[in-house]
């Protein structure tokens, strides 16, 4: 195979990642999807007039990640991929976007994000060519980019016949946020505030990988106790937000005594994140090199009986709402998402999983304390509306139990961080971390001097956001709020 094999968080030399024709690169790429491979990344870098194209496939059998690379000439073109791996087509439409390859006879070009760095400064995004259905009875619903409440901008918009919703058109990119080139701006080792930044309810995951990504290219390991509190800190993450999800998941079907106590529960979780670190989101925490809080004894047991608490009471809440006809009559085949749709897609997360993919990176890909304490990924097949929230509970009661194993053998020392040194040259590092909505990719590129010139992310919404326009396909528009919160998925994670 024409490809070069690392690991999670392992640097690699770019001189050893082949630069293949683009014709041996399609034809490697479209053999490891067919032998199950995933391709995670897909990105291009500028380099001496022409671009060059690095994508990064992973194997979750054997927790191995392999890259390979081609070039186009700036200005020319390429041959999609995604009309063979659908979940590719985001991927080739940010290329297009950013560099102005055209990837040709890709099924869907369209703007991603409107940034101020394109390739064509004459689109606009008053100017999105959304589909269109014609018919007597047809009609179109447009709601957004500007929502009520905090909600940020997005449009959606609806093609129905009556109540019927045939298409759903998610258009995003209104933040020109330029993300990625920040990072390039400065010293990579000190880019932790930004990286909490990427998207606000996924604080510790965002700020996890990036800290990876430094660990790895300075070539230092991080100490087990500082382990331990990153994954305790990703676990109360998870364990709140899905809260959050089964609470506003209850709220829309007008469940209310759901509503309330998920929500009160969340706020039991969230603030014990508070006594970790000062911060309901986990801001502050991570530092490249390790943490910069610690985990007492006292704050230990006050873990044990909080989580213990919240957990026989979500428990309880979730045997009633998951047992009462009213609610699984709203729940049950509502926004289905099969599982060959799942996986041409590429959905990650608990969506995936719901739908019957066993993907988890702290699985797959383990990673810090994960490496030390197993985790095992579960699985439901229904991919409905239903499948997403009971998931929701699933995994909720794996991270309690997780972190109360964590607790009992806490490593022993005061050691928190191990300070970054200088970072490798000519290198390139996947970060992997498996947050709350799923797998998080980060990646940066450094030049001869060791500094990055390249910082490319994904979170799992860039993929997911997909997955819920299909999801409402054949429901009422009714139906689209729940749909909705039951993936719980991210603008400013998409608006790089």
């Amino acid at each position: 195979m024409k490809r070069v094999t690392s690991r999670n968080g392992r640097p690699l030399p770019l001189a050893q990642i082949p630069e293949l024709s683009f014709q041996e690169f399609r034809t490697e790429i479209l053999d490891g999807a067919s032998h199950g491979e995933r391709v995670i990344l897909y990105f291009g870098v500028r380099d001496r007039g022409r671009i060059k194209l690095y994508a990064v496939l992973a194997n979750d059998d054997n927790s191995s990640l392999h890259s390979l690379s081609s070039s186009v000439d700036e200005g020319g073109s390429f041959e999609s991929l995604a009309v063979d791996i659908p979940s590719l087509y985001i991927f080739e439409r940010e290329i297009f976007e950013e560099f102005g390859i055209r990837p040709e006879n890709h099924p869907w070009l369209k703007p991603v994000r409107y940034p101020q760095k394109r390739a064509n400064q004459s689109e606009r995004i008053e100017d999105y060519p959304f589909f269109s259905m014609e018919g007597d009875e047809v009609h179109e619903v447009a709601v957004g980019p500007v929502h009520a409440g905090i909600i940020e901008p997005g449009h959606f918009r609806f093609m129905c016949d009556g109540e019927n919703l045939h298409h759903l058109e998610i258009q995003l990119g209104y933040q020109h946020r330029g993300v990625e080139d920040m990072f390039l701006q400065g010293d990579i080792r000190s880019k932790t505030v930004l990286a909490e930044s990427i998207t606000g309810d996924t604080t510790i995951g965002h700020a996890y990988a990036y800290a990876r990504c430094v660990e790895g290219l300075c070539g230092i390991e991080i100490p087990r106790r500082a382990m331990a509190v990153r994954g305790i800190a990703l676990e109360l993450e998870r364990i709140g937000i899905h809260l959050g999800d089964l609470s506003a998941i209850s709220g829309d079907i007008a469940y209310l005594s759901g509503n309330s106590l998920f929500g009160a529960l969340r706020t039991l979780v969230i603030n014990t994140s508070q006594k970790l670190c000062g911060n309901r989101f986990g801001r502050g925490l991570t530092v490249p090199g390790g943490v910069h809080f610690d985990i007492d004894d006292a704050l230990a047991d006050h873990m044990r009986r909080t989580l213990t608490d919240v957990m026989e009471r979500a428990e309880l809440a979730c045997d009633e709402m998951f047992s009462d006809p009213g609610v699984l009559s709203r729940l049950e085949k509502t926004g289905v998402v099969d599982k060959d749709t799942a996986v041409s897609l590429g959905l990650t997360g608990p969506a995936a999983r719901a739908s019957g993919l066993r993907h988890d990176v702290r699985a797959d890909h383990p990673f810090g304390i994960y490496r030390y304490f197993p985790v095992y990924a579960r699985v439901m097949k229904g991919g409905d509306v239903f499948s997403r929230a009971y998931m929701k509970y699933l995994e909720m009661q794996q991270s309690v139990e997780l972190i109360l194993e964590i607790l009992d053998s806490i490593p022993e020392g005061n050691d928190l961080v191990t300070p970054p040194v200088e970072m490798k040259p000519d290198s390139m590092i996947i970060s992997l971390i498996e947050g709350w909505r799923g797998e998080i990719a980060h990646c940066a590129v450094t030049d001869s001097s060791g500094k990055v010139i390249r910082y490319k992310i994904k979170d799992p919404s860039l993929h997911n956001w997909r997955g819920l326009a299909l999801a409402v396909r054949g429901n009422g528009i009714s139906d689209f709020p729940l749909c909705n919160k039951s993936f719980n998925l991210s603008y400013c994670g998409y608006d790089l």
